[in-house]
C-alpha cells in the first residue's frame, strides 16, 4: 500500500464494495473517484458503474483488519466480521480466552499495532 489515502477515500471504497449494482453513488464517492481510478483502487464498469479492484478489496479488507485488532485491543467484547476474526486468527495476532470466551489480542498483536502507529506518525 504505497499510496496514503485519506478517511473521505476509505469511506469512499467502503460505499462502493456496498453500493447496489444499479444504485447511485454518494457525493463522498464522487469526490474521490477520480483519484481512486487513477491509483487502480476502483474501476469503470461497462455500464457505467463504479467497482472495487482487486487492489482495492485488498486494501479495504486490510484496513478493516486494523480497526479490528485496534477494537479488541480497546474492548476485547467487540465484535469482529467473520473473515477478519479468521484472517487475525491465522495471523496469531488475536485468540479466544478459553476461560472467559472473549477475544483477546495477542503480543504479536500488540507488536503490529506498535508497527502500524509508528509507521503512520510519519
Amino acid at each position: 500500500m504505497n499510496q496514503k489515502l485519506s478517511i473521505d477515500e476509505y469511506d469512499a471504497l467502503e460505499q462502493v464494495s456496498k453500493l447496489p449494482r444499479t444504485g447511485r453513488p454518494s457525493a463522498c464517492v464522487a469526490r474521490n473517484t477520480k483519484r481512486l481510478t487513477g491509483i487502480k483502487l476502483l474501476s469503470h464498469r461497462k455500464d457505467g458503474g463504479l467497482e472495487l479492484t482487486d487492489t482495492g478489496r485488498q486494501i479495504l479488507f486490510i484496513k478493516q483488519c486494523i480497526n479490528g485488532l485496534r477494537a479488541v485491543a480497546n474492548d476485547p467484547a467487540s465484535p469482529l466480521s467473520a473473515p477478519v476474526a479468521t484472517f487475525l486468527g491465522k495471523k496469531g495476532h488475536i485468540l479466544v480466552n478459553a476461560e472467559s470466551g472473549l477475544q483477546e489480542i495477542t503480543e504479536r498483536g500488540r507488536e503490529c499495532l506498535a508497527d502500524i502507529d509508528a509507521n503512520e506518525v510519519k
